[in-house]
């Protein structure tokens, strides 16, 4: 079995302070997305990602964010099986330390 690729928080805020272009992914709930989330991630919510896969392009790689890591990593081993590149952030949210928008400021 292949391993699940991981990145932690740290490393992601240093390759989004360098202006890395990455696509974030922030699976978890309405009301948890509401208290802040990482202002360049797209919320999708866990349960509608089978229903978006279209949304996804297999040539580009994600990196799927939740709460504590957990939700990500299913997301991260679902969308493997389908053939999408991705990665999980290892210790979600409660990990992070960098900016945080609200979701309604975002929009």
């Amino acid at each position: 079995m292949i391993s699940m690729r991981e990145i932690t928080t740290d490393e992601l805020h240093k390759k989004l302070k360098s202006g890395e272009p990455l696509n974030l992914v922030d699976v978890r709930e309405e009301d948890e997305v509401e208290e802040g989330m990482i202002p360049e991630a797209k919320h999708i919510r866990m349960g509608e990602i089978p229903e978006k896969l279209d949304q996804f392009d297999k040539d580009k790689e994600y990196i799927i964010i939740c709460r504590s890591g957990g939700r990500s990593g299913n997301v991260c081993s679902f969308m493997e099986d389908k053939g999408y590149k991705v990665t999980n952030m290892a210790g979600g949210m409660l990990d992070w330390k960098g900016d945080t928008k609200r979701k309604s400021e975002l929009a």
